[in-house]
């Protein structure tokens, strides 16, 4: 990522191997933060709700949904990522942080609206923990879900959630890759810091925190919407003045535990990916 005449570049599938990888790190965090999100009324910290699921459903419940987890980032992730990488280094060098923003945005929805029939399974089979037994969907997996909600609800229900899924991978993707593109350069560029663990580990907790703050309301919207029961909501606008009965802090809510989540899930992705880069990357040859 850095400009260099014969620098290793990822290969296109690079960022959704590096982003399972980071699923299966974080995914007990996603977990809660969907559990916060999807809770109408009542408070409950984050430390509260751990203890309560430990207890009442044991430590492997906070991995409850793992495989729908990865399926969404073998889609979702795997194709913002591809796009991201490939139209980079088509444009060159010379493309500057709009550039990469602009082409970080089309990734981002292109990779939204492409993983969101696993994310919306990844969604339901999370909130299950917190339902009482009788109302539980009871996926066996992300694969039996997909094809549970095909033949009950219908082909379209799978793109439920769509329209915000879409939009929040937009501002997640720009916050994420083409922030994390600039901080390191301007890193690289300072001469304190080289291409190694430290200036990816900056740039990445910059970036996770930057996609955080621009995704959060976003993202309370898109998980009610992928929760939600058949006729729940007639609109997006519906869920958006369902959310606001909370007031405005409504939409951020589950923000530490977002926060908590992304921030290492960030990290972690572009740790993952920079290792496969400088050890699996290939060089790409010298412009002349």
């Amino acid at each position: 990522m850095a400009d260099d005449k014969r620098k290793r570049v990822s290969y296109w599938y690079f960022g959704g191997l590096a982003s399972a990888g980071a699923a299966c790190c974080t995914h007990p965090l996603d977990l809660l933060k969907v559990t916060l999100q999807t809770q109408q009324e009542g408070k409950i910290s984050l430390l509260q709700l751990t203890g309560k699921v430990v207890r009442t459903q044991g430590v492997l419940a906070l991995y409850n949904g793992l495989s729908a987890s990865l399926l969404r980032q073998l889609t979702y992730s795997t194709t913002r990522f591809g796009i991201y990488e490939v139209g980079k280094q088509a444009m060159g060098n010379d493309s500057g942080f709009l550039g990469k923003a602009a082409l970080a945005g089309a990734a981002g929805a292109a990779g939204g609206f492409v993983g969101t029939p696993a994310d919306m399974v990844n969604v339901r089979m999370q909130n299950d923990i917190k339902l009482p037994l009788e109302q539980r969907r009871n996926y066996k997996n992300a694969i039996d879900g997909l094809f549970r909600v095909y033949r009950e609800e219908g082909f379209r229900r799978l793109f439920s959630g769509a329209t915000t899924a879409t939009s929040r991978a937009v501002f997640m993707t720009i916050g994420q890759l083409s922030f994390y593109d600039l901080v390191k350069d301007l890193l690289l560029n300072s001469g304190y810091f080289g291409d190694n663990l430290t200036t990816h580990f900056l740039s990445s907790l910059t970036a996770g925190a930057i996609a955080t703050t621009m995704t959060q309301p976003l993202d309370v919207l898109k998980t009610r919407a992928m929760n939600a029961k058949p006729g729940e909501f007639a609109s997006v606008w519906d869920i958006v003045k369902y959310t606001a009965r909370l007031g405005p802090l409504g939409f951020f809510k589950g923000y530490v535990p977002a926060f908590v989540r992304l921030g290492p899930h960030t990290i972690l992705t572009f740790v993952f990916l920079e290792q496969l880069r400088m050890n699996f990357g290939y060089l790409k040859p010298e412009k002349k």
